[in-house]
């Protein structure tokens, strides 16, 4: 049950990006996947598991803004071959920069 809790989370984030901007963002299963791996990389070195969660939270609204305000905005009623390229693109980058972590 709690499988089907974390998809339908993960679809109504894919639905209100695109709703929102238009965009529809391939990279938002690895911002998904980027919260839980900061979070116990957080508690890995040694911090209690509410502040972690506080700065998890926290990481993850501004990873959003700093991709919302750098490159989707720009890229709002775009071709749609740019914008896959584009979100594809920061999926890899996101995976790159979560295995460092």
């Amino acid at each position: 049950m709690l499988t089907g809790i974390l998809y339908s989370l993960a679809a109504l984030g894919y639905v209100l990006i695109f709703k929102a901007s238009g965009v529809f963002n391939f990279a938002q299963g690895t911002m998904v996947l980027f919260a839980p791996l900061t979070l116990v990389e957080l508690m890995e070195t040694g911090v209690p598991f509410p502040i972690a969660f506080i700065l998890t939270i926290s990481v993850m609204i501004a990873l959003a803004m700093l991709i919302e305000c750098s490159m989707l905005r720009r890229l709002v009623n775009q071709d749609g071959m740019i914008l896959f390229m584009a979100t594809i693109g920061l999926s890899f980058i996101l995976e790159g920069s979560s295995q460092i972590i």
